[in-house]
């Protein structure tokens, strides 16, 4: 898939252990965003911060939180984007979820019969 030009972002910040049925809530909310076609999602495991509940959490050595925080960010078409957001109120109990217009300067993938360095081919 090509996208250029206008574009919507959706981020979302939970902590690595949430799930979803027994899954890292991240994976879900990726795999589903596969499914339903999106030009792509990355998570971002953060080494420390804290949201609505006011716990710092840290990578530290010295600290005792392993619940670091987690950001998936998607993005495609503003239409795309926003067909999508049901899922994510389905999925996002406690995180939270934002939308920021941008543009798109160049996307563009491997040809699918292109293995990656670890001999994985590009889905």
């Amino acid at each position: 898939m090509r996208l250029t030009g206008p574009a919507m972002r959706v981020t979302v910040f939970i902590g690595e252990n949430d799930t979803w049925q027994h899954t890292p809530l991240y994976t879900e909310i990726v795999h589903r965003a596969h499914k339903a076609g999106l030009a792509g999602a990355s998570v971002f495991r953060g080494i420390e911060g804290f949201g609505a509940s006011s716990l710092i959490h840290t990578s530290r050595l010295l600290s005792l939180s392993e619940d670091l925080p987690v950001a998936i960010v998607i993005v495609d078409t503003d239409d795309r984007i926003r067909a999508f957001l049901p899922q994510l109120d389905e999925l996002v109990t406690e995180g939270l979820v934002i939308l920021d217009d941008c543009e798109v300067i160049r996307c563009t993938g491997r040809d699918k019969n292109t293995s990656d360095s670890n001999g994985l081919e590009e889905r």
